[in-house]
């Protein structure tokens, strides 16, 4: 078993139920999935773009990632409906945990000048969006460097089961994301 998911069981269900007197285990929020997405811009002149970004994304989440197309036509952007202009990648069970592990301990404080991540970028709903602004940075250790074509960010977003950003808040910091002080 993976070593967040035992420290999720043994600390902070514990901790969770008795700080907001849930009656059942089942009440405690949990994560549900992470969602890891990558925009390629530039997908749209350079179709070599797209193919980097779904190796580079298929590297650090483990898992394959599936093509995002465009929902509508804009034309100030030189963009077609159905035109594909970046990858995301859903992960759940086993391999989240493992992900979140390896962002947690290696890939945030890796990145250069790292104080902390956001509290606020919580959306009402108990979910938390994180961006990274280079993929080189944070992960550095698993990408190939001299691989690295371009410098992308990529949103990563934590999907909870709880109501608040309060509880949200109280079970990502439990299992140790660093917010800022």
């Amino acid at each position: 078993m993976n070593r967040l998911k035992e420290k999720y069981i043994n600390e902070i269900i514990p901790s969770l139920k008795a700080k907001y007197n849930y009656k059942s285990v089942m009440q405690v929020p949990k994560i549900e999935k992470i969602v890891i997405n990558i925009g390629v811009g530039d997908a749209t002149t350079n179709s070599k773009a797209l193919e980097v970004s779904v190796k580079e994304l298929t590297t650090i989440a483990g898992q394959k990632p599936v093509i995002t197309k465009a929902k509508k036509s804009i034309a100030g952007f030189k963009l077609r409906e159905g035109q594909a202009i970046g990858t995301k990648v859903t992960l759940r069970g086993e391999k989240m945990y493992y992900f979140l592990d390896k962002l947690i301990t290696i890939g945030l404080p890796n990145t250069r000048d790292f104080k902390g991540v956001s509290k606020t970028a919580f959306d009402g709903r108990g979910n938390y969006t994180l961006g990274i602004k280079s993929q080189a940075d944070t992960f550095a250790n698993e990408l190939d460097f001299d691989s690295i074509v371009k410098n992308r960010g990529m949103d990563i977003v934590v999907v909870t089961t709880a109501k608040t950003n309060e509880e949200a808040f109280d079970l990502l910091s439990g299992i140790g994301i660093p917010f800022k002080k």
